[in-house]
């Protein structure tokens, strides 16, 4: 018989778990249906889950399903177990998605959607609680197509219909089915696991509805083909016996594991158990494809591949905040560190740590329930009654623009040099490390160890000492020394270099965002938005109703993560909010940041920035910024690959704008413009340029017209009914605006859906008006700008989009939201107004002509 790996997923209160108990009624496994809310559940079986009634712990039952064997894995679905449930998915042969059909696509399900496409898991939709009122199948369809991207074949439907739909996952299943009219099994399955298609089912869990078409369809189509001669596994939890023994459950990916084998280094075996719910079976064997835990292993931990064939992949998902744990008193920290050990093997994503200059232990959470179900667990395991501290927000650091960071470690009788070009990488793409060093000017074997010592550091940012993340780290070349080199020296160079890098670059301080939900009772809507404004946060309303309204948006962790008691108290409890951590964003305050945590990079010394050289025979520091000048190779990267990189950044830029034209509105306004030479990635020697007395630049603004007009209450009330009247007056208001500040003020409009457009640049009274070229977003042209005038120009860019707020920080322009954009302007008009007002006679009021004057350019 055939073994799969199935995992059921879904936002909490889904319903996932009572599909399980469904799963293994259906099959036999279990003679009566459990319910969470009358705490029996088959997989629920720890306390703390049966008493509030959610999975807090990933587990397995093993069933049988026609001629297939099923490992059923259930996992967390409240987000603050999120971490748990990620480590399931490098696993599994496919997962159950669940969605509620009363509620549809919630907040954590775009979240394990996310995911799902991150370790290419296919998916099979459930679509539960059909028997509930409001639920709605086809609505949950539409949901799930406009949400993600994939084909969502109904499967609910008869086999015509459904093949039908099947038939439009690509060109050749269109030329298939014209052929024959169907497919078979084997192509249906071809499609699901390459994640070509989604296959949809309905029905309720509670009452045994549409189980039996998902079992019947996960056990035909799920496939998967291992490696039966060479053995190979992936390890994805660590847990504990009722006795405290140390479990290690892995799935064999490839051949066999027997009892007695040794693994790891030098690490035995000593049983392997089959687990179904809280009971198991000990064999003498595991084959390809099936779940085990085996007992003896001490040195194998979470995310550990043995064997060949497969990579060990970082979690995507972390906590955003960090606690400190209050012992009780007399409670000894060092002793007590060792124990909390035990649950950071168990979830290595708590992170525990031992702060030395304050003698306290620190440990990452994702929030308040995870608090109080740990709080339970170290109480029930140690017999310690611990408590928390309010915790502090875990920030992360970036960079603007590319950087070349070299790092070189040369003590008495050792010898390496490492030089790596640091890039920025796409919001939540993490960190990711590739090589175009030639195996001519560093030997392949080098080259894997200089990887690995950038995937093995957590590589910590010189602003704050906040880790690094949403960067590419490419290794462009590096050298050692035949009889001098040793392993441990291009580990010193690769850090290093990565901090020289950070020290000469641009960095950028990134704040956690949350992702939220929103159900508001109309009477308190405006309170809402009002504190997601000030919170700096985002909105957008999904649905009005005459009692509630639905928005859904971001907000900085920082801001919002107290605020739902408040939400509670002022909607006297009948406001809803659900949120889960959207990513990193920019930091609003991040000067204030910066200052309170009061980070000294070149204090660190376990993190240095500079490098070690050699000279008459010692060792001696070099600071970050001496390093280029010192440096024993040349910058390869900058003779061979920068012609290529500049033409590769070049290319993300429109090309549409024209040079002349665009050249021509400044010249016309300042004169002609005096270029200055730069050297690529911040390499420099000192030798090379003279540098200037530094002037003042002029001030150039740059609006993205219609982003102002949807973002002011006033213009956008005006839109709503003549978009053109509401962009005249915005053009009036900016003319105004441009005469108090007299600085060079540009607004762009996109006219990219404007077939055969040309676009124009006209001039206004006292500023310029840019109508974007068909295929030309605003977008795009701030950014071509911004990129081109920012050595000239002190470049301000008034836009609410995130994602061309940080695009435009990078180039080194300021960023100015619609809304403070709005503040700056009424601020400025009202302080010209007293001025106005101040320097009038007091002889008299104000004559007719000064109220006429200052009304004109009000309007």
């Amino acid at each position: 018989m055939a073994n799969i790996v199935i995992g059921n997923l879904a936002h909490v209160d889904a319903g996932k778990t009572t599909l399980s108990e469904a799963m293994l009624y259906h099959a036999g496994k279990i003679r009566q249906l459990g319910r969470v809310d009358h705490q029996d559940a088959y997989l629920d079986y720890d306390s703390q889950e049966r008493n509030r009634g959610i999975t807090i712990f990933s587990k397995q039952a093993i069933f049988s399903w026609k001629d297939t064997v099923v490992t059923l894995l259930d996992t967390p679905g409240h987000v603050d177990f999120s971490t748990e449930m990620e480590r399931v998915l490098q696993v599994l042969d496919a997962a159950v998605l669940v969605i509620s059909g009363t509620e549809g696509v919630q907040t954590h399900t775009r979240t394990i959607w996310q995911l799902l496409l991150r370790y290419q898991v296919p998916v099979f939709i459930f679509i539960n609680k059909m028997d509930m009122p409001g639920s709605s199948y086809e609505k949950c369809l539409i949901s799930l197509e406009k949400e993600f991207q994939g084909h969502f074949v109904d499967f609910m439907s008869d086999a015509a219909k459904r093949d039908e739909d099947i038939s439009l996952t690509s060109d050749a299943m269109l030329e298939k089915y014209l052929e024959t009219g169907t497919f078979t099994d084997d192509e249906i399955s071809q499609l699901i696991m390459t994640r070509q298609m989604f296959p949809c089912f309905a029905g309720s869990a509670l009452k045994l509805q549409g189980v039996e078409a998902l079992l019947n369809a996960v056990s035909l189509f799920t496939k998967r083909d291992y490696n039966e001669d060479v053995f190979s596994a992936r390890v994805f939890k660590i847990s504990r016996d009722e006795q405290g023994q140390r479990l290690t459950h892995m799935k064999i990916t490839g051949g066999i594991l027997k009892v007695k084998d040794i693994l790891g280094q030098d690490e035995k075996a000593d049983q392997i158990r089959l687990y179904s719910g809280n009971r198991f079976e000990a064999i003498q064997q595991a084959s390809a494809g099936m779940i085990c835990a085996v007992k003896g292993l001490k040195n194998i931990y979470a995310g550990d591949v043995i064997g060949q064939g497969h990579e060990m992949m970082r979690p995507l998902l972390s906590s955003c905040m960090d606690y400190r744990i209050l012992l009780p008193e007399g409670c000894d920290p060092h002793q007590f560190l060792p124990l909390l050990m035990q649950l950071s093997e168990e979830d290595p994503q708590l992170h525990v740590t031992y702060d030395d200059r304050a003698q306290e232990i620190r440990i990452q959470l994702m929030g308040a329930i995870q608090i109080e179900v740990l709080k339970k667990q170290i109480a029930d395991r140690f017999g310690v009654q611990v408590e928390f501290d309010h915790g502090k927000i875990l920030y992360k650091e970036t960079i603007a623009q590319p950087v070349l960071g070299v790092g070189h470690y040369e003590p008495l009788r050792h010898y390496a040099e490492v030089h790596l070009l640091l890039e920025p990488g796409k919001p939540g793409s993490g960190l990711q490390f590739a090589s175009v060093c030639k195996e001519d000017d560093l030997a392949k074997h080098w080259q894997n160890l200089i990887i690995t010592h950038l995937q093995e550091k957590t590589h910590l940012g010189v602003l704050t000492g906040s880790p690094i993340t949403d960067m590419k780290i490419t290794l462009v070349n590096g050298r050692f020394h035949l009889k001098h080199t040793e392993g441990g020296d291009f580990r010193q160079a690769t850090y290093r270099a990565v901090r020289q890098g950070l020290k000469m670059a641009k960095s950028i301080l990134l704040e956690p965002y949350f992702t939220y939900k929103a159900q508001i009772p109309t009477n308190a809507l405006s309170r809402f938005i009002y504190h997601i404004d000030e919170m700096h946060g985002s909105y957008v309303i999904d649905q009005s109703q005459e009692e509630i309204t639905t928005l859904h948006g971001e907000a900085p962790v920082s801001k919002m993560q107290d605020y739902y008691q408040e939400m509670i108290a002022y909607t006297k409890g009948t406001g809803k909010l659900q949120y889960t951590l959207g990513g990193y964003r920019p930091c609003e305050n991040q000067e204030e940041v910066i200052k309170m945590i009061g980070y000294d990079s070149e204090s660190d010394l376990e993190n240095p920035t500079g490098s070690i050289f050699c000279s008459h025979g010692a060792g001696y520091n070099v600071p970050y910024d001496e390093v280029y000048d010192k440096m024993h190779l040349e910058t390869v990267w900058q003779k061979e690959e920068t012609a290529k990189a500049t033409d590769r950044m070049v290319r993300t830029i429109s090309k549409e704008a024209s040079d002349d034209d665009l050249t021509a509105i400044f010249e016309r306004t300042y004169g002609p413009i005096e270029r200055k030479t730069i050297h690529q990635f911040g390499y420099r020697k000192k030798a090379d340029v003279t540098v200037p007395i530094q002037q003042q630049k002029a001030e150039c603004l740059l609006i993205d017209g219609y982003n102002v007009i949807y973002a002011w209450p006033e213009l956008s009330e005006i839109a709503r009914v003549n978009l053109d009247v509401a962009r005249a007056r915005l053009i009036d208001i900016l003319s105004n605006y441009q005469g108090y500040k007299q600085c060079l003020l540009i607004l762009v409009f996109d006219a990219y859906k404007v077939k055969d457009n040309p676009g124009t640049i006209e001039k206004y009274h006292n500023i310029y008006i840019v109508y974007t070229k068909e295929a030309q977003t605003a977008d795009m042209f701030i950014e071509r700008t911004t990129h081109q005038m920012a050595k000239d120009f002190r470049i301000a860019v008034v836009t609410s989009d995130a994602l061309e707020q940080l695009i435009v920080t990078g180039q080194g322009a300021r960023r100015i939201s619609s809304r403070e954009f709005q503040t700056e302007v009424s601020f400025v008009t009202k302080e010209k107004l007293k001025d106005f007002l101040a320097r009038q006679e007091k002889s008299h009021d104000f004559p007719l002509e000064a109220i006429n004057q200052y009304q004109h350019h009000k309007d």
